[in-house]
């Protein structure tokens, strides 16, 4: 099998880190909204901003999930049934 479609490993261990809530806060922004924001070294990046504190968490869940499925796919094929 060829490796020409690995994932370089600088995006694998940033999905990692998106795919732990540590790494994640929310702000309250001056227009009221709230912001769910990633920490990337030790600057704090906006991602999405929502209009409840509940949302912007439901938004920050949403990507959590959305990198961990991103990560067990990139471990390979998974044989999911076999013929005799």
């Amino acid at each position: 099998m060829s490796n020409d479609n690995q994932i370089p490993k600088e995006t694998l261990d940033l999905w990692k880190a998106y795919s732990e809530k540590k790494n994640w806060r929310i702000t309250q922004l001056p227009n009221g909204y709230y912001q769910a924001e990633f920490k990337d070294d030790d600057d704090w990046k906006g991602i999405t901003r929502r209009e409840t504190v509940k949302g912007a968490e439901k938004a920050i869940d949403a990507s959590i999930e959305h990198y961990q499925r991103k990560l067990k796919l990139a471990e390979g094929p998974v044989v999911v049934k076999t013929f005799e």
